[in-house]
């Protein structure tokens, strides 16, 4: 299985960006999907997850309402749609899938996911 992650860029502050992820080399409906970022100098964080079946997500409270994870199960992709972008929004975002069970506690833990795609940057400038 294989994740690329396209979308990032340079942007201001309030801004709108869209990030999209697509799944080769696998079943796509199989895995539960998520979106983690790592700012510079920390740890990488939770940002957001979807469950296989779409109907199921669960966002990090410093995204919430402004960022949305959606997924298209017939073209094996994964979005965030990001908006009313910060400055602490930037860092190097990254999808990943997982093919456990969904739910909202454990579909936040990123040592659960068992395939990472290679990141892409996403930098608000205020």
């Amino acid at each position: 299985v294989q994740l690329q992650a396209s979308g990032g860029g340079l942007v201001q502050a309030g801004d709108s960006l869209r990030l999209s992820c697509l799944l080769s080399g696998g079943t796509f409906s199989k895995y539960n999907m998520g979106w983690f970022r790592q700012p510079p100098g920390k740890e990488r964080e939770f940002v957001a997850t979807i469950a296989r079946s779409a109907s199921l997500t669960k966002y990090a409270d410093s995204v919430k309402g402004r960022f949305t994870i959606s997924r298209d199960n017939g073209k094996n992709m994964v979005y965030l749609q990001m908006a009313s972008l910060k400055p602490e929004d930037t860092a190097v975002y990254y999808c990943a899938a997982d093919d456990g069970v969904w739910n909202p506690v454990r579909s936040t833990r990123e040592l659960l996911y068992d395939h990472w795609g290679q990141g892409t940057q996403v930098t608000v400038s205020s």
